[in-house]
């Protein structure tokens, strides 16, 4: 029996495309520039922070990330980057007494603006706010800490083979892989995504009857 749902952020619950644009605006390079950097990185199973090093060779990252912050030009978020199926999805998993967590790799700023956004869960906390990040095994033992339930009775929604579906399923948890944004669209078919993944879905509204089976 599912008790708990717990759901990673970019690309899950959240469109990345505005992430992805302000830092090609940032860095003043066509925005399909940087989408097609992004793409390569994922075919190569790289870290998507290699994109911005592929656009601007030698860049410090986090010292960027604090200049754009010092800027104005810093994280932003609202009800536009959310996919449409998140809140009804949210609300039907909650209505059926199921727990549901949003737990993904994102900054402490990036955890205020999501529940600046209301969204129907019971928690929503970040691996910035955590000091832990996926895939690190000390993740998912919080992650099991704030479920409230048995590994068997939690089920972690996430597109990223390496982050979401594969450590997730070492920590003893049952896994969704959703086919949605660049990786989980280009590992969706992939044999060991296949192979590790309790379900593989298109939309979060799956979810309502996974655990209602």
């Amino acid at each position: 029996m599912i008790e708990t749902i717990v759901l990673d952020v970019g690309e899950t619950v959240t469109r990345d495309d505005r992430y992805w644009n302000s830092w090609a605006d940032w860095l003043d390079i066509p925005r399909h520039s940087l989408s097609a950097l992004v793409g390569a990185v994922v075919a190569q199973g790289r870290d998507n922070a290699d994109a911005l090093r592929l656009a601007r060779p030698g860049m410090d990252v986090a010292a960027e990330y604090r200049a754009r912050e010092a800027a104005g030009y810093g994280e932003f978020l609202d009800e536009t980057d959310l996919y449409d199926d998140v809140r009804p999805t949210l609300s039907g998993l909650r209505e059926l007494g199921i727990r549901v967590v949003v737990a993904g790799n994102q900054t402490s700023r990036a955890g205020e603006l999501l529940r600046g956004l209301d969204l129907p869960a019971d928690l929503v906390v970040t691996s910035g706010e955590w000091g832990v990040a996926k895939p690190s095994p000390g993740f998912f033992e919080r992650v099991l800490e704030v479920s409230g339930a048995a590994p068997h009775e939690t089920v972690y929604v996430g597109d990223h083979p390496a982050n979401d579906l594969f450590p997730a399923k070492a920590a003893g948890l049952r896994t969704a892989h959703i086919r949605r944004g660049p990786w989980g669209h280009l590992w969706a078919d992939d044999v060991a995504v296949v192979a590790a993944a309790d379900w593989r879905v298109d939309s979060l509204t799956q979810l309502i009857a996974i655990v209602s089976d």
